[in-house]
């Protein structure tokens, strides 16, 4: 039996075959900067060559690290913990692969563990270095005690003026503004907005909507629909409602989200009325279904990709006793045929 069989590979071994002294062969494992390029992909390789595997439990006690970053996404705010917006889980995904370029593992947190105590504990417990929250929902004074904290967070949303916490979001203001201008060019007049403005970013979309419309050269109407759901279902139950009930309908509607926009575009075809012939629909997020729904949906894109760099950047600076500044992503509306 070989020597590599009766016992494990170790750093010394790896160290000895490479050539390098011991420290070296540690920081090319731990992609140091302090190892240039070429010594680094001679190391990697010797170690893949012999097996030899990084101890991580090791490696995170000796920094003083655990390199897990905990995810809270905002299930208090969907029915039964259901989130059914699409945009999410693609926001997680960005999140999830901006990590991993910065060798950082993922703790999602369960939906009974999304409070400032359980936070407290994930922490107090190192289970993770820190804390990116997908969704402020109607967290922001859970979320401002456990900044006082010290906690090292970083949030996906829409920054309040007294916000202690470190904000990353798209400009949901200008959102709006952008879709009121789309729909002004296309001559329309009785606008519809449809979302909970109780959340900071639909109520700022809902404004940048009005502030775009106020400066059209005609008379025009506004209306809007305030849903508690999120879901298609629910989006699609409330167009119909409001389809049976309204004296003149609208003929530009701006959806919280494309999800929303697709059932709102579904009740009106059930109803007999052409998007876009008769009513504009514009949603938001971008969702890689509303490209492929008929008709094609104009919406708000916010990258996702992007979203999730800038979150997992600020929070690891944060992490390291920086104090990074809110910021707002790439906002672009995307025209399609609805």
């Amino acid at each position: 039996m070989t020597e590599n069989l009766k016992r494990a590979v170790t750093m010394a071994d790896i160290a000895r075959l490479a050539n390098v002294s011991k420290p070296t062969v540690s920081r090319a494992l731990s992609n140091s900067p302090l190892v240039n390029e070429k010594t680094r992909n001679h190391v990697l390789s010797v170690a893949a060559e012999q097996g030899y595997a990084v101890n991580r439990n090791a490696q995170k006690l000796r920094h003083k690290r655990t390199n897990t970053i905990a995810v809270s996404m905002d299930f208090r705010s969907h029915h039964e913990n259901h989130i059914s917006d699409p945009f999410m889980f693609d926001l997680l995904a960005g999140v999830s692969e901006a990590l991993g370029d910065h060798n950082q593992d993922l703790l999602l947190c369960a939906p009974n563990h999304n409070d400032a105590a359980a936070f407290r504990q994930i922490l107090n417990e190192r289970g993770a270095d820190g804390f990116i929250i997908l969704g402020q929902g109607h967290r922001e004074s859970m979320l401002k005690d456990f900044a006082r904290t010290g906690a090292p967070i970083v949030v996906w949303g829409a920054a309040a003026e007294d916000a202690n916490y470190c904000v990353v979001g798209s400009d949901n203001f200008r959102g709006g503004q952008l879709v009121g201008e789309y729909f002004l060019e296309q001559g329309r007049r009785h606008f519809l907005f449809v979302g909970d403005t109780s959340f900071r970013e639909m109520h700022l979309r809902q404004e940048g909507l009005r502030s775009a419309i106020e400066a059209a050269p005609y008379d025009t109407l506004f209306d809007d629909i305030e849903l508690r759901e999120f879901s298609y279902n629910a989006a699609y139950d409330a167009a119909i409602r409001y389809l049976d009930v309204i004296e003149s309908r609208p003929d530009a509607i701006f959806a919280w989200n494309d999800t929303a926009a697709m059932a709102f575009i579904s009740a009106l075809r059930d109803a007999g009325v052409d998007v876009p012939g008769d009513v504009s629909v514009v949603g938001y997020n971008d969702i890689p279904a509303a490209q492929y729904f008929s008709p094609p949906i104009t919406t708000i894109r916010q990258d996702t990709h992007q979203a999730g760099r800038v979150l997992a950047a600020k929070l690891l600076r944060i992490v390291d006793g920086e104090t990074p500044k809110s910021a707002l992503i790439r906002t672009e509306l995307i025209r399609r045929d609805s």
